[in-house]
């Protein structure tokens, strides 16, 4: 009855923006949720690839709760400790030399387009302003990250969008080289495409596409709010490919579940931003840098954890490979990297999704037939396995 009548109450005073599954969820731990009504769920949604040392980690939890009773948060005028401890964590770890902190990959992806484009105007040329993103790409639902964005259906009813983005196919490097000009201040890219099918690239797209940037005197962003944090097996997506970025964003598994984005950039990129040109009121928060020098932490000492994603995600590919071949006419293919996983199948997933709902597991749709998986990194394989007995009786049931 409780969950009968938070939903109706959620129906009655929340902006209708979301399908939202009949589930209200509770409370979590690792790799399961529980529902108010008390049942059990296997998450291998873990917040869209969010909550990457599953739901509560201890020492996250317990960062969280020792920096609430110290200081929930000051403004950006003075000098924050977590957010110092946080931005040489990821320094030291990454290509980058500075960072800047917000809220939200949108956020960061917003950042890095403002950055981008006064790096060209103040550096290169006035007349270069125009990015160029690909076709299936997912950055963000603010106007800048919208526009980058090249899937029509996230534009619908909000034009007339920004100028200055031109759009070309992902994975192909020959449209990309046609549609660089005099211009171009930006390649913008995801290393996978996550929201748009968990489709990955040829092994030799992104260093084309470095050394085209490099050969034009254009800036490569690289978009790791999805991939980044562990999900592909490395730290970050790049480094699977023997490339560095002029500028990468981050968000979602950087802080476990509490809002945190970032902006990195190398030293001659970031001082194109000066004071006041450009800020964010919660970037930075005290418990946010918390949570996410927690998540870091664990990922830097635990060299189980990235091990991990790449036996989890390599055993988790053979099994869909076996439903692939025992479900030849409903599944296309099965592609992923790491624990970044996805199963293309013939037809509309929604149903599908909605059926492992019911028997306790819970999977994302994504492009309408791919579904997607984004389990925690310490994810079992007695958690893989049930997935997959759960998906074979789903989908048996179709035939």
């Amino acid at each position: 009855m409780e969950q009968k009548r938070l939903i109706e109450e959620a129906e009655k005073y929340l902006m209708n923006t979301y399908r939202r599954y009949p589930v209200v969820l509770r409370k979590g731990s690792g790799v399961k949720v529980f529902g108010i009504d008390g049942k059990e769920y296997l998450d291998f949604v873990g917040g869209i690839a969010v909550n990457i040392l599953g739901h509560c980690p201890r020492k996250v939890v317990i960062a969280v709760q020792k920096q609430v009773q110290r200081l929930i948060h000051v403004s950006n005028l003075y000098h924050i400790e977590p957010q110092i401890k946080l931005a040489k964590l990821l320094v030291e770890n990454s290509f980058a030399d500075r960072v800047f902190f917000c809220n939200s990959g949108a956020e960061a992806n917003e950042g890095a387009i403002k950055l981008a484009r006064k790096f060209a105007k103040e550096f290169l040329s006035p007349d270069r302003y125009e990015i160029i993103t690909c076709h299936g790409s997912f950055h963000g639902r603010t106007y800048g990250a919208l526009t980058a964005t090249a899937q029509e259906k996230f534009h619908n009813g909000f034009g007339p969008l920004l100028p200055g983005f031109k759009y070309v196919p992902f994975n192909d490097i020959e449209s990309l080289r046609k549609a660089i000009d005099k211009n171009t201040c930006a390649v913008m890219i995801e290393p996978i495409q996550g929201e748009g099918g968990v489709r990955i690239p040829d092994e030799e797209y992104l260093k084309e596409v470095r050394r085209l940037c490099d050969d034009n005197g254009v800036l490569l962003i690289l978009d790791e709010v999805q991939t980044g944090m562990g999900r592909t097996g490395r730290l970050f997506c790049y480094e699977h490919y023997g490339i560095r970025p002029d500028i990468m964003t981050l968000a979602k598994g950087l802080g476990s579940g509490i809002p945190i984005g970032a902006i990195l950039a190398t030293e001659s990129v970031s001082k194109a931003f000066t004071p006041g040109s450009h800020a964010s009121t919660f970037g930075g928060n005290p418990v946010a840098c918390a949570a996410a020098i927690a998540t870091m932490e664990t990922l830097l000492e635990d060299d189980f954890i990235l091990d991990n994603v790449r036996r989890m995600g390599s055993y988790f590919l053979e099994r869909l490979h076996g439903l692939k071949k025992d479900f030849p006419d409903i599944i296309l293919s099965v592609r992923g990297k790491g624990l970044l996983v996805g199963m293309e199948l013939l037809r509309d997933c929604t149903d599908i999704v909605q059926e492992c709902i019911k028997r306790g597991l819970l999977i994302n749709c994504t492009a309408g037939n791919v579904l997607r998986f984004t389990p925690p990194l310490t994810v079992e394989k007695k958690h893989i396995d049930m997935c997959i007995d759960i998906l074979e009786e789903v989908i048996a049931e179709l035939k």
